[in-house]
């Protein structure tokens, strides 16, 4: 016994010591990280992600194969914590989603009928596939067979639905999918996405400059689902209500439905339903990417700067606004009267874009209280300049500097921050534009007796919005065609008593295409007036440019003094300054702005992230697809465009109060379903319904 037991403490003593040996011989070291990542993921085991389970996706992770976001069914907290533990930048670490962009299907017109063949991967090699549309859904599936979740279903039209909710952002729909009409993105990838010439794409959608999926929204509304219509036109414009009241929506003029009918009134259904959520009593949450730890310096609070500040701080970057004025808001709420967009209207919507987390600073002026170099010092890696164009143009012509003289964006400025001003009884604005029809239509509330407006050309020629003339012209404006100032008469006193102007006459087309005002000798004319407004246009104030930072003088100006940019990237001359809005154009519409904002800050992560900042391939940018433009339209039955209802001219002139309304529920869902839900080359051939 005493043998065994001796024979058997030898025999382990010995196989001890050979796998001592062994283990030093054949050692393999396993990153501890694996095991934390592996802790990390949904420990499913699905295979869903490509890899044979979590051990070998953690590895994969580990070995630079595989992003944080390599777990199809992880939350974005568990994707932080996979990008915390190897290190990396969270803001990179967001889940994918599959979306399609397609909404054509079976509207799409056949060219070939193949029999046989069940498979849109085999049908692509044929021509392209059996539909007109080259760039369009086939139809026949593959990517609802490749997807193991069931999140990706034939609709109705015959193209693929995704369902959110059962997506794992896995990718094997967009491999399946022969024409990448399916794409897998995260949301800051889907917020920075533009509008590409392959994309499929409605005329309408290809004219808004803030590249807003117009059908879809429309749809929606049709369907009842007012809150994910206000989600789709969020996800391009985060001020819907100011957009909804103030854009002259150049989209309405490539409607389809206008070619044989009048357009679809596409903005009062935006206004419908962005007052649908102000006036609900909840705010519908928006998402943030995680932190990446960038700090943003956004200079101006106007549409440009909150759109910018709004699509940074979603894609996870740290936003400070730094606003001159006691409000944020710049020009929508010190150029735009409150009877076009209320305060509280605006009040409300930035409000929303300050709770995602954006700090903001008011009375503090760009080149006086601060400037370059503090904002460097204090950690900030870029700058956008949205520092508007505040500078109006003055006439140069003799007694502009007489008492009674106003340029027009200061006195409309001057008027929103509670000025009480001394304006007399009748006034004179010059100019044709909207903000001259601003500046009168205010006066007008402020108790003047008559307002006229002195315009060079004719009402043809006006560039203001056609509506805002209309307005004008019921409230009680006088207008004075053909008329060119020449002089500013006053009294001994220094104060204005006459406009002076010369009468003219239309001649030969100008650059612009409109015919030229040429003077008619001796036509000199009195127009006896209080108060004369100047508003023939701005520029950007440039005063910044006096800041002693050594950078400061690489910032270029144009000879208009707008910021010097590359029109397609909004990079300055300085590479961490960018810029968009009036500072980089000079006056244009508020949704120019706020597309220009969104595309400073594509530029800005690329920046930030290290990337090479250059242009979207192949971006449309004011540019149209071309096969999209129809000359007629078949199939459509006229019906009545919705007319926006206001304020009966006797009930505004008395205040501020606003005088667009809202369509009502019922007259939106009317005006929804005339639209023809148009793709690239698809629509609904018009049904006609009550």
């Amino acid at each position: 016994m005493t043998e065994a037991l001796l024979f058997m403490l030898g025999l382990g003593g010995a196989c001890g010591i050979v796998l001592s040996f062994a283990s030093k011989i054949f050692y393999v070291y396993e990153d501890p990280r694996i095991a934390l990542v592996e802790e990390n993921l949904a420990a499913a085991n699905c295979g869903g992600c490509g890899y044979a389970g979590c051990s070998a996706a953690a590895e994969a992770v580990v070995t630079g194969k595989a992003p944080p976001s390599v777990c199809v069914i992880s939350s974005p907290e568990g994707i932080s914590n996979v990008a915390a533990v190897m290190g990396m930048d969270p803001g990179t670490a967001e889940p994918h989603q599959a979306y399609n962009m397609c909404e054509g299907g079976t509207r799409a017109t056949d060219k070939y009928h193949y029999m046989g063949v069940t498979s849109c991967k085999a049908m692509s090699v044929v021509f392209g596939g059996m539909r007109d549309c080259h760039i369009g859904c086939i139809g026949l599936g593959d990517c609802v067979k490749s997807c193991k979740f069931g999140a990706v279903t034939m609709g109705s039209h015959g193209h693929p639905v995704v369902d959110d909710n059962k997506c794992v952002g896995c990718g094997a729909c967009q491999k399946a999918c022969p024409k990448d009409i399916i794409e897998v993105k995260s949301m800051s990838e889907k917020l920075l996405k533009f509008n590409q010439k392959h994309d499929p794409l409605a005329p309408c959608a290809q004219t808004c400059p803030a590249e807003i999926n117009i059908p879809m929204y429309i749809n929606q509304i049709k369907r009842g689902d007012y809150l994910g219509a206000v989600q789709t036109i969020r996800m391009r414009n985060p001020l819907l209500l100011s957009c909804g009241r103030v854009c002259p929506h150049p989209c309405e003029s490539e409607c389809r439905r206008g070619i044989e009918d009048e357009p679809v009134s596409i903005n009062q259904l935006k206004r419908f339903v962005a007052d649908y959520e102000m006036f609900s009593g909840a705010r519908i949450p928006i998402k943030c990417a995680p932190d990446t730890g960038k700090k943003v310096a956004v200079v101006g609070s106007g549409p440009s700067g909150l759109s910018c500040a709004y699509f940074l701080r979603r894609i996870g970057h740290e936003v400070s606004i730094f606003e001159s004025m006691p409000k944020l808001g710049g020009m929508i709420r010190y150029g735009i009267p409150e009877y076009r967009l209320p305060d509280d209207v605006l009040d409300w919507e930035i409000e929303g874009i300050l709770n995602l987390g954006i700090k903001s600073y008011n009375h503090v002026k760009f080149g006086v209280d601060f400037g370059l170099g503090s904002l460097m010092a204090a950690g900030y890696s870029a700058v956008f300049l949205g520092v508007g164009a505040w500078k109006d143009y003055e006439l140069g012509i003799p007694g502009e500097d007489l008492e009674g003289c106003f340029t027009g964006i200061d006195m409309l400025s001057r008027r929103a921050g509670g000025e009480v001003l001394d304006l007399g009884k009748t006034a004179a604005v010059i100019g044709g534009g909207n903000t001259a029809v601003d500046c009168a239509r205010t006066m007008l509330r402020l108790g003047l007796e008559k307002v006229y407006m002195v315009y060079r050309r004719t009402r043809k020629e006006m560039p203001a919005n056609e509506v805002e003339i209309v307005a004008s012209e019921e409230e009680g404006v006088e207008f004075v065609f053909l008329a060119a100032p020449t002089k500013v008469v006053g009294n001994d006193d220094g104060h204005v008593t006459h406009l002076e102007y010369l009468q003219m006459q239309l001649g030969e087309p100008d650059a612009s295409g409109r015919r030229r005002p040429e003077p008619i000798e001796g036509s000199e004319t009195l127009l006896e007036v209080d108060t004369i407004v100047t508003a023939i246009g701005q520029s950007p104030e440039a005063s910044f440019k006096q800041d002693p930072h050594p950078r400061m003088a690489e910032l270029e100006l144009t000879r208009w003094n707008t910021i010097e940019n590359d029109p397609e990237t909004l990079q300055s001359t300085i590479p961490y300054v960018f810029t968009a809005g009036d500072a980089a154009t000079g006056p244009s519409l508020v949704v120019d702005a706020i597309g220009g904002g969104r595309r400073a800050a594509r530029s800005i992560d690329l920046f930030l992230k290290g990337e090479k900042v250059e242009p979207v391939v192949d971006s449309l940018q004011h540019r149209r697809i071309k096969e999209s433009i129809f000359t007629t339209v078949k199939g459509i039955t006229p019906r009545k465009r919705a007319k926006m209802p206001e304020l009966t001219v006797d009930s505004r002139l008395d205040s501020f109060v606003e005088v667009d309304l809202v369509l009502p529920e019922d007259q939106a869902l009317k005006e929804a379903n005339r639209c023809l839900s148009c793709c690239r080359l698809c629509y609904n051939p018009d049904i006609k319904t009550a």
